[in-house]
């Protein structure tokens, strides 16, 4: 039996070379697994959320009780609402028949708009694309949102182009 290798050390040779194809195979799928687990903050974004608070200068921009939704879909669209919960009704029940006071304070008190939107992972920078905004000077403009910080149920980043001047902090929470 010169030359033959024992069955026992061929069979030792076999179960090591399984065990590390095994090794390997286990290795791939785990980190294929958890690569999936950690998606990227443009996926995370994705959904429906709605505004807890924005503020600005230290004072709520739009109340201490904010109504707001944002909106985001996998293709890159998105539309934000974002307004006062104390807006005033108007007496004729028409909005093209409001007072001076009652517009004032709908056009000071709320924003909408909506567009495309790209998000930088490594700047962690949200930029909208505008297409359109009832703040007409946005339309046709990028705007960056820094900081940008996504968890499952929160959402947060600093606007330094606030549509009333300076920086407003804003935070989200997903949509139930």
């Amino acid at each position: 039996m010169v030359g033959r290798a024992p069955r026992s050390f061929v069979r030792l040779l076999v179960t090591i070379v399984l065990a590390g194809v095994l090794g390997v195979g286990i290795l791939a799928v785990t980190g294929g697994a958890t690569a999936a687990q950690q998606p990227t903050l443009r996926q995370q974004i994705v959904g429906t959320w709605t505004l807890v608070s924005s503020v600005n200068n230290n004072v709520e921009s739009f109340g201490p009780n904010p109504l707001g939704v944002a909106m985001f879909d996998n293709n890159g669209h998105f539309v934000n609402v974002l307004m006062r919960r104390d807006l005033p009704k108007f007496a004729s029940n028409n909005r093209n028949m409001g007072t001076p006071e009652e517009n004032k304070a709908v056009v000071q008190g709320s924003i909408a708009q909506f567009g495309t939107y790209s998000v930088s992972e490594a700047e962690r920078v949200l930029t909208y694309h505008f297409e359109g905004s009832t703040l007409p000077n946005r339309t046709g403009t990028d705007q960056k949102r820094v900081n940008l910080t996504v968890t499952a149920d929160e959402w947060r980043y600093d606007d330094p182009t606030s549509s009333i001047g300076g920086t407003s902090h804003s935070v989200w929470k997903r949509a139930k």
